[in-house]
């Protein structure tokens, strides 16, 4: 598959926070970098998602919001 997002991060499965509708995906995308994302629980098993599976994360963002602290 072919996708246009060039944002793609390869990273492991570390954990998957089961909610009713949507999950939260916890991934180790290396040098001490993780990052979550919300999808719907039909995705996570759709996908086989499970702690170790390796996975893409791909970002496709048309705003990014930046904090700085108080």
């Amino acid at each position: 598959m072919k996708i246009s997002a060039r944002n793609q991060l390869k990273g492991k499965v570390l954990e998957i926070k089961d909610g009713a509708v949507n999950g939260i995906v916890v991934m180790d995308i290396g040098g001490g970098n993780v990052i979550s994302a919300t999808i719907s629980m039909d995705a996570i098993r759709e996908l086989e998602l499970k702690p170790g599976a390796d996975a893409f994360a791909i970002i496709k963002a048309t705003s990014i919001m930046i904090g700085v602290p108080d």
